[in-house]
């Protein structure tokens, strides 16, 4: 099962990227400790992220890593998969593009520091995976405290500050199946549409014309982009903010004569 498991692993991160995450993990350290002999190997970047998973898996995410390889509070798993002070060095110094190229890449993408990866990412996903008659899109916070310009503050989140992105999921296995980070105003959004109706529109692009359900919450759903979706062979669930002027007003009213359990259909 293990076994399993990891070629499946392999399907999505694959060697490419690993490769790559190991060029710039060892450039940026060279730089820094000014010692061109620093090296990561792909099997210490895989048992890396094996700690991590791990971490998550014990439930850990609030305990200090330093903790995990202490005799007393530790599993035996993370001092036998690595040492202490490799996977520090790893943490400090891992890094997902080029410092060198990074100042001309930034002036037309802001998400430069990760995107090449990402972008792989999400196209090994989508290769990997057909989803289901159904599929969510919501956000999700990345915890971070990392200064850049679209760290995001929501208080109403577990974890206030963060990274925000758009996902969407298979309802049923909910396996990711796209997603982009919230960088702020978009040029590429026309000033006609919606934050909400291009989020839903670019997530669900791959997999429109094909009979299938958006379900989203009453952030994203309004009639217009149900008409768009239905336009394309698409249909879309769920709630809708009782604000919205294209409700009817008895939609709006709190106290109505319609008897309980029936609906009324209007064109």
């Amino acid at each position: 099962m293990l076994g399993l498991a990891s070629s499946a692993f392999n399907l999505i991160i694959v060697e490419g990227m690993m490769a790559y995450i190991k060029s710039c993990t060892e450039l940026e350290a060279r730089q820094v400790l000014n010692n061109k002999e620093w090296t990561v190997t792909k099997s210490q970047l895989w048992a890396f992220v094996a700690i991590l998973f791990a971490r998550g898996a014990y439930e850990a995410k609030n305990l200090k890593y330093s903790y995990l390889w202490s005799t007393k509070w530790g599993p035996a798993f993370f001092a036998q998969t690595m040492s202490r002070d490799k996977f520090t060095d790893i943490l400090w110094f891992i890094r997902f593009d080029r410092k060198n190229e990074r100042s001309e890449r930034l002036k037309t993408d802001k998400f430069a520091l990760i995107s090449k990866i990402w972008e792989e990412f999400i196209e090994n996903c989508q290769a990997c995976y057909k989803p289901d008659a159904n599929i969510t899109i919501d956000e999700q916070l990345f915890p971070t405290k990392a200064r850049c310009r679209f760290t995001q503050y929501m208080p109403n989140k577990p974890d206030k500050f963060g990274i925000k992105f758009w996902l969407a999921s298979d309802v049923r296995s909910k396996y990711l199946v796209n997603g982009f980070p919230y960088l702020g105003k978009d040029e590429i959004r026309g000033p006609n549409i919606s934050l909400s109706e291009f989020v839903v529109t670019k997530l669900a692009e791959p997999y429109l014309g094909c009979g299938r359900n958006i379900t989203t919450d009453n952030f994203f759903t309004s009639i217009s982009l149900a008409k768009k979706l239905l336009a394309k062979k698409t249909t879309l669930v769920g709630t809708i903010r009782a604000n919205r002027k294209e409700l009817p007003k008895i939609a709006k009213a709190k106290k109505d004569k319609m008897t309980k359990f029936s609906t009324k259909l209007y064109r």
